[in-house]
């Protein structure tokens, strides 16, 4: 028989010997959990993409572990061979392996990125950080200055200043790197002005702190992780610009086996040897998309 209590206005008998519901409030309070649990897993799309980079700095590391062979010195009778066992990518017209010669070209194009964002994040960033925090007359004059870069289309002013300072993967490093000054220039300057105007900065102020103190403890650090992944977005941009620019024989020397380089050697045989141009072009693809991909991941969690 089971235990009941009978309720007085509407003569029913209410059973308190009914299992309790818990199980069920344990359950459904799981499910935010797990939804957190599968939120913080990374996607696979970003595990693709760290991996491709991954690969991608190994071969500047280590580029003889993953072709041992000279890029340089090809084997006359091996040219133009076509995608094989033993040459993963083909040979070119000069009998040498194009799987060793991309391999061997990653020290010269992600070294010349990574030149590029440092000097467009340094210099940038500097100029950014000075004009959002001194404000007045500075900042009218270093925002014109950053408007007057803006207006210049990138690959023109990279072109100008590699033109100024000479041909070579470095030179050109650096002409990209002051094409992107003024992007970096404009987000972190955004970003300090934004931080400097929050409560916990003026109470900072109000209670005695000084100038540098405060932007050194309490600015910088809430401002410039957004600028961070600016720098991993400028550097698929990077190598997208010294590889234009290697194709156009204003970065490093034949035969230098630099990516846009490879791809310009290969324009000239892409109707009887595709894989030339192919591959290589894939390899850039692969790099910048996945620097893309990483550098959204990087946006969303400093949001």
């Amino acid at each position: 028989m089971s235990a009941g209590i009978t309720d007085p206005l509407t003569d029913t008998v209410i059973d308190v010997s009914a299992p309790a519901a818990a199980p069920v409030a344990v359950a459904a309070a799981s499910e935010p959990t797990r939804a957190r649990r599968r939120r913080r897993l990374p996607a696979p799309g970003l595990i693709v993409a760290i991996a491709v980079l991954a690969l991608a700095v190994a071969w500047v590391i280590l580029p003889s572990v993953f072709a041992p062979a000279d890029p340089l010195t090809g084997v006359p009778a091996d040219k133009l061979q076509g995608p094989s066992l033993a040459h993963l990518f083909g040979t070119d017209q000069l009998g040498r392996d194009v799987l060793t010669r991309v391999v061997h070209g990653a020290v010269h194009s992600l070294t010349g990125a990574l030149v590029a964002v440092l000097v467009g994040l340094i210099v940038g960033t500097i100029l950014g950080v000075v004009s959002g925090s001194i404000g007045g007359i500075v900042d009218d004059i270093l925002m014109r200055i950053v408007d007057v870069l803006l207006a210049i289309p990138g690959l023109l002013l990279s072109l100008s200043v590699i033109i100024l300072l000479g041909f070579g993967t470095v030179n050109a490093a650096i002409a990209v790197g002051i094409g992107s000054i003024a992007s970096f220039a404009r987000l972190s300057r955004s970003e300090v002005v934004r931080v400097r105007r929050s409560d916990y900065v003026e109470a900072a102020f109000g209670s005695g702190g000084r100038f540098l103190t405060v932007l050194r403890r309490h600015v910088l650090p809430n401002s410039l992780t957004a600028v961070l992944g600016l720098a991993a977005l400028q550097f698929g941009t990077a190598i997208l610009a010294i590889s234009t620019l290697g194709f156009l024989g204003y970065g490093a020397p034949p035969p230098t086996p630099e990516w846009g380089l490879l791809i310009a050697e290969g324009r000239n045989y892409v109707a009887t040897a595709w894989w030339l141009t192919v591959f290589p072009g894939l390899v850039v693809l692969a790099v910048v998309l996945s620097a893309n991909r990483l550098s959204q991941a990087i946006s969303r969690r400093t949001r």
